[in-house]
């Protein structure tokens, strides 16, 4: 009893789940079928199971009226009332139904939609119905009729997937094995070696678009035997599957085949005049529309049509670059003996070069077809190298690794390696680093200590060096400290810091910088009296001891060493001159050219009127004595500046 109940109720609501689907298809208006959907006792699943028989029935009855429902089915999926499926097998139901002619109306709205298809809500519950729909569509139709019904349900198939989808690609580079081409390999029943009176006889009407007696001469005058008709379409048989090609007696083969073929393009070109003028600006005013041959009609009386066919010749010699390509490139599943030897890679290098000769020789448009199929060829090489690689997504997902993370410091805060407790020692990774940074609370109070002072005075870090300068010491050239490189590069740093001699121009070429600071040593020892040494020779006043002798005689030098100016006075002498430094110039008889480099030396004034003094005390040598200086500041009115040093 409560089974009939449950049918009675099932049927009742599915009556009544028809009643609103037509009048639903009636009004345009999904609102009656949400309505009795929301009617229909059960669980959701039992309401769309309903739902989608009662809208099977009334496509039913719908398809023998020929009238349609689709976008009604496709409302009720994406409203929810019915399963995602629902549509699919519709449309399934409904191709398989009806007619090629009708199916291919149907198709459009198929084609149409492919948008929707693709969206979330029916993509992964009806893309293998919608494969399966297809390749039964195909299955019924012919590739050579329905050529262009076969090709939308292919580039249908093309949009809906994505392109790492694997179920539409020949992953393993397999070939059409079936599409052999037949023709007459029985040269006793050709008919090529009889004359044409034969079909003149037969008075073959001319149809529009071939060549008339107005047009021009009469068919190609190609000489075409049995010989070229055989080896011409036996070529086919490798194009079909070029894994032949790698057998050595298979590639003489062809090879021999493909230069008589080859041969014949070369040598009988077509040209504007021979192919026929009609077709020609049917074709140009045809927007782009070009012929396309489903299968190859092997017939000889048409072999001397097709060679003189311009969309023919294209055909063939597309076909030896593609061949070409396979044979060359990298292919993943190919067997490890199918590799070219240096004279088949020669080969066919050169005919590609000639192939593509005759392709921008063929009209109309050579030049422009031949650039389009070489571009063409070079891509599907990045779609090789794509499989080779196993056919990876192009869809780069974001890897829990990589999504972004909260910025982390790359050094630790203060607070991290500070220590805690009233000494507040701070931990640097090493104890003794930790040692050293921890010697003193303030590192940089610690850094501006005197104690920091490294830097040695000029007597203190030349007494050495003057010491072994003076002859009596007897010491040899190669034991002085001037020959040592690190003591050189530290007295360099020091004289450029200390002493106004490094900064000052001088004439005198120096050979090495032993030999530079042997010169310094001999000026420092003169302006240092603390130093008990003999003074030291400059070399530049003495011509006939060539600088071999550094020191003068003993005898003389503490007279002279009391009059020479110290380096002291010369400081104080010039605070006091400052910017009327020029006026002394002109009593030391200096040069204007030495004035200008004084001038770009230094822009300040008192360290202008130093150099001026040094200047002048390098000229003078022996001579640069305090009496001569107050004699110069006398004469420059600097009375008050000479009576100090006088004094002092």
């Amino acid at each position: 009893c409560f089974v009939n109940v449950f049918f009675f109720v099932f049927f009742f609501f599915f009556t009544q789940s028809q009643a609103s689907a037509v009048q639903a298809l009636t009004g345009k208006s999904i609102k009656p079928l949400i309505s009795i959907f929301n009617q229909i006792p059960g669980n959701e699943a039992e309401k769309k199971t309903t739902l989608d028989q009662a809208l099977r029935g009334v496509l039913g009855d719908l398809i023998v009226r020929n009238a349609f429902c689709l976008n009604l089915k496709d409302l009720c999926s994406t409203a929810g009332i019915c399963s995602a499926t629902t549509p699919f097998v519709l449309l399934g139901d409904v191709l398989d139904c009806l007619p090629l002619d009708l199916c291919d109306k149907i198709f459009s709205f198929v084609e149409e939609n492919v948008s929707t298809w693709k969206s979330n809500s029916f993509y992964t519950a009806g893309k293998n119905y919608l494969l399966r729909m297809c390749n039964d569509l195909l299955r019924r139709l012919s590739k050579s009729q329905n050529t262009v019904f076969c090709g939308r349900i292919q580039l249908f198939l093309a949009r809906l997937f994505p392109l790492s989808e694997k179920s539409g690609l020949n992953l393993q580079s397999q070939f059409n094995l079936d599409n052999i081409t037949v023709f007459n390999k029985n040269e006793q029943e050709s008919t090529l070696g009889q004359k044409h009176t034969e079909e003149k006889e037969d008075g073959m009407e001319v149809e529009e678009g071939e060549m008339g007696e107005d047009d021009g001469p009469a068919p190609s005058s190609i000489p075409i035997d049995y010989n070229l008709y055989r080896k011409f379409w036996t070529l086919q048989d490798y194009f079909r599957n070029p894994v032949q090609c790698y057998d050595k007696f298979s590639w003489m083969t062809f090879l021999k085949y493909s230069d008589e073929t080859l041969a014949v393009f070369k040598s009988y070109k077509l040209d504007d005049m021979q192919a026929s003028k009609r077709k020609l600006e049917e074709l140009r005013a045809s927007s782009g529309e070009h012929v396309y041959f489903a299968k190859f009609l092997t017939s000889e009386k048409l072999m001397d049509l097709q060679l003189s066919d311009s969309n023919f010749r294209r055909h063939i010699l597309l076909q030896y670059l593609i061949l070409f390509q396979y044979l060359k490139g990298q292919v993943k599943f190919k067997s490890s003996s199918c590799v070219l030897n240096d004279d088949q890679a020669a080969w066919i290098e050169e005919t590609t070069k000639l192939v593509y000769q005759l392709l921008r020789e063929i009209p109309p448009d050579g030049d422009k077809f031949a650039a389009m199929v070489e571009h063409i060829l070079n891509t599907e090489e990045n779609w090789n190298a794509w499989k080779n690689e196993g056919c990876p997504s192009f869809v780069k997902e974001r890897t829990v690794d990589d999504k972004p993370k909260r910025p982390t410091r790359k050094r630790q805060a203060p607070e991290d390696f500070l220590g805690k407790g009233p000494d507040r020692k701070i931990f640097m990774g090493n104890d003794e680093l930790t040692r050293l940074w921890n010697l003193n609370h303030d590192n940089m109070e610690a850094c501006k200590s005197d104690s920091r002072e490294f830097m040695p005075s000029l007597d203190e870090f030349f007494a050495e060096a003057i010491e072994q300068a003076d002859p009596a010491n007897m010491v040899e050239d190669e034991y002085k400290v001037v020959r040592n490189a690190n003591y050189g590069w530290r007295a360099l740093r020091l004289l450029s810091r200390r002493s106004p001699h490094f900064f000052q121009p001088t004439n005198q070429k120096f050979k090495s910088l032993a030999d530079y600071l042997d010169s310094m040593v001999s000026k420092l020892a003169k302006e240092l009296p603390d130093i008990p040494s003999e003074e030291i020779k400059t070399g530049e006043e003495d011509d006939d001891d060539n600088g071999d002798n550094l020191l003068k005689d003993s005898n003389d030098s503490p007279s002279i060493q009391s009059k020479l100016v110290t380096n002291q006075q010369m400081d104080d002498i010039a605070a006091k001159l400052g910017a009327q430094w020029k006026n002394l110039a002109s009593h030391f008889e200096m040069k204007a050219a030495e004035l200008r480099e004084i001038e770009t030396d230094s822009e300040d004034v008192d360290m202008q009127a130093k150099l001026l003094l040094v200047a002048w005390q390098d000229r003078e040598g022996t001579q640069a004595t305090v009496e001569n200086l107050v004699a110069a500041l006398n004469a420059a009115g600097f009375s008050q500046i000479a009576d100090g040093l006088s004094e002092a």
